[in-house]
């Protein structure tokens, strides 16, 4: 068999640039106008400038698009280029690219909750090369105090009376079941659901995507994706680091809001769905609020909370724990680690627990989804055998891999773990996989919706944590320090252990 040689980041770009312009939903020769709300903020310089260069660069951007900033803060486009343009990764052979990508951009001041300043965002989009008819995008790089009032302004002042429009939604989307109500409520007043994109920027991931396709594209996953050979799932997600000056943020929304409810929680739900009738945005997400209707209120015996403290032996920010940061309020019982078991209560995954586990300041940067099989029945190897597992790694050096027993080598007859291991870095060397905020922001142009969370997942989705989320604010339970002790690696709970610390009490 001849020897696939990889594509140039210059060829994959122009298929996709064929597959893009023959498409119906994105038209070539239409003006679209790109708009950033929170232009000044963290968010828009650190990923959507340099998400939005990166698509223009390689040629993936309608050739008539514009980027325009929005903020209060009184700034210029040679501001905004000052503070993004460390985060673009352009090389010297770009510059005229770059000239050319902020020659398209511009930036007006305003307040968020002033009429006036948006009817002059909507006079500067208009005078743009055919502004008034261009299709607009405009992308909330805000907090979401601000959406109500932001929402509003865009659908009175400043939506297009031609060209389409498209809303892009950051996460989190409300603090609990009946805040997100009364955001999605008033957004979907404003605005079609065809026009609301709320991004989870998981879903944009190589390996979260390539789960569709390991699961429905492979004939011998079939037979065994259930509760007869699946013993339980794994859904992981660690950093190393803690919250490093960013307390205040995080200790309001903590570690479940953060991660587990989205990301986790989106995860779960591409494991465990049917097959969807097609690949149509709502085919798929059809099938995941199946998944999560199936899934009851998280109860708080199967719950394990942590807040991470410092190692005294070791160095910098891992000799400080969580409450020694100085935007951490004194005293926080804000949990950092948090590990939650779920059951899908239908015929495929009955009594098959879903363990999700997340935390900051732990042992290493790592998310991955581990499906773990049953034992094999009648041992004959001495319990010398582990469970078969099935890893895909989500982050770092993404990869599919699968654990299983085979004949230790020698003269000896004896078995051993080994692994059959699809590394994407050695097998596609010369491949950049693209940022996860490149698919997305490409597939809103695109006007696909697969990728992104419709209301009635989202309801269900706060539906499933409100009720811990609330006992843990009225209780306020001490997190246990051991459970995130900064970064030893036994601080992140092993599946067996978390078995026996979820396990109901002896009678006794």
């Amino acid at each position: 068999m001849a020897e696939q040689v990889a594509l140039s980041r210059t060829q994959v770009c122009g298929i996709l640039r064929e597959e893009l312009f023959q498409g119906d939903a994105f038209h070539q020769s239409d003006t679209h106008i790109f708009i950033i709300m929170g232009a000044s903020g963290d968010l828009a310089k650190k990923k959507i400038y340099p998400t939005i260069w990166w698509l223009f660069r390689d040629g993936l951007l309608p050739e008539n698009t514009f980027i325009v900033g929005y903020a209060r803060s009184r700034l210029t486009v040679a501001d905004i280029r000052k503070q993004s343009e460390p985060f673009f990764k352009a090389t010297p052979e770009e510059k005229l690219k770059l000239e050319d990508f902020f020659a398209r951009n511009s930036y007006v001041a305003g307040q968020y909750d002033d009429a006036a300043s948006y009817q002059r965002l909507n006079s500067h989009m208009n005078a743009l090369h055919l502004g008034s008819q261009a299709n607009r995008l405009f992308y909330l790089a805000l907090p979401p105090t601000v959406y109500e009032a932001v929402t509003k302004n865009i659908h009175e002042s400043c939506m297009s009376q031609i060209g389409w429009n498209r809303i892009i939604v950051e996460k989190p989307f409300g603090r609990d079941l009946q805040s997100s109500d009364r955001l999605s409520n008033h957004i979907s007043s404003l605005f079609r659901e065809d026009q609301i994109y709320r991004i989870d920027h998981y879903l944009g991931k190589e390996m979260v995507q390539n789960l569709m396709v390991l699961r429905f594209a492979n004939r011998i996953f079939g037979p065994i994706w259930n509760r007869d050979n699946i013993a339980c799932v794994i859904l992981t997600f660690k950093e190393p680091f803690g919250t490093e000056g960013r307390g205040g943020y995080f200790d309001e929304f903590g570690i479940i809001r953060d991660v587990m409810q989205n990301h986790l929680l989106q995860m779960l739900c591409l494991v465990a769905m049917e097959k969807p009738a097609s690949t149509n945005s709502d085919d798929v997400r059809d099938e995941k609020v199946k998944v999560l209707k199936c899934i009851s209120e998280v109860q708080a015996n199967n719950v394990v909370l942590g807040q991470y403290v410092g190692n005294p032996d070791g160095e910098g920010e891992a000799t400080k724990g969580y409450l020694d940061d100085p935007t951490v309020p004194r005293g926080s019982t804000t949990a950092t680690f948090a590990a939650v078991v779920l059951y899908v209560e239908n015929e495929r995954w009955d009594g098959v627990p879903f363990i999700l586990r997340c935390g900051k300041a732990l042992n290493e940067r790592k998310a991955e989804v581990r499906l773990q099989f049953h034992d094999v029945a009648g041992d004959i190897f001495h319990q010398q055998c582990k469970r078969n597992e099935l890893v895909i790694r989500v982050q770092p050096n993404e990869a599919v891999y699968t654990k299983m027993m085979t004949k230790k080598p020698g003269m000896f007859f004896n078995p051993e773990e080994s692994e059959l291991d699809l590394t994407y870095g050695n097998r596609y060397k010369n491949v950049k996989l693209p940022d996860a905020y490149e698919r997305l922001i490409l597939d809103v142009f695109c006007g696909s919706q697969m990728h992104f969370v419709r209301s009635d997942e989202l309801r269900e989705a706060w539906r499933i944590f409100t009720p811990l989320l609330h006992q843990i604010e009225l209780e306020k339970p001490w997190p246990a320090p051991r459970c995130c002790y900064y970064p030893s690696p036994a601080t992140f709970l092993s599946c067996q252990a978390l078995e026996t610390i979820l396990a109901p009490p002896d009678p006794a």
